[in-house]
């Protein structure tokens, strides 16, 4: 008797409303997935590139604006991104190790790091 009363009480619907679909149930292998990827030529046909004033961005020309953050500025000698500047030699450095470092460096380093970054400052 129980055996039917669990039956009759738990009728599931086929599908669950609030479960998600998997990406396999939705699209078997082989269906497209509504997404196609465009090649330049075709990019280029619609965007009209003739018809657009020449100082406008477009898939011909790469020029746009200046960036409206600042230039990230990076350690002179790890490549880490450098929140401080050392006072005496104007390298950037990333941590108090590096800075240890960039104080027992002849000048003539120094000169060669700034050098390499288009800084050349003539320390004294």
């Amino acid at each position: 008797m129980e055996s039917e009363v669990v039956k009759a009480e738990m009728v599931l619907a086929p599908s669950l409303p609030f479960k998600k679909v998997q990406t396999a149930d939705k699209y078997p292998k082989g269906q497209s997935r509504g997404r196609q990827w465009k090649h330049l030529r075709l990019l280029l046909q619609a965007a009209d590139a003739t018809s657009l004033p020449p100082d406008r961005p477009n898939y011909l020309n790469i020029q746009s604006p200046p960036s409206i953050y600042p230039p990230k500025r990076y350690c002179d000698i790890t490549g880490f991104e450098a929140p401080y500047v050392d006072p005496r030699t104007k390298l950037r450095y990333a941590d108090p190790e590096v800075f240890k470092q960039i104080r027992i460096l002849p000048d003539e380093y120094v000169q060669r790091y700034l050098a390499l970054r288009n800084a050349a400052v003539v320390l004294r």
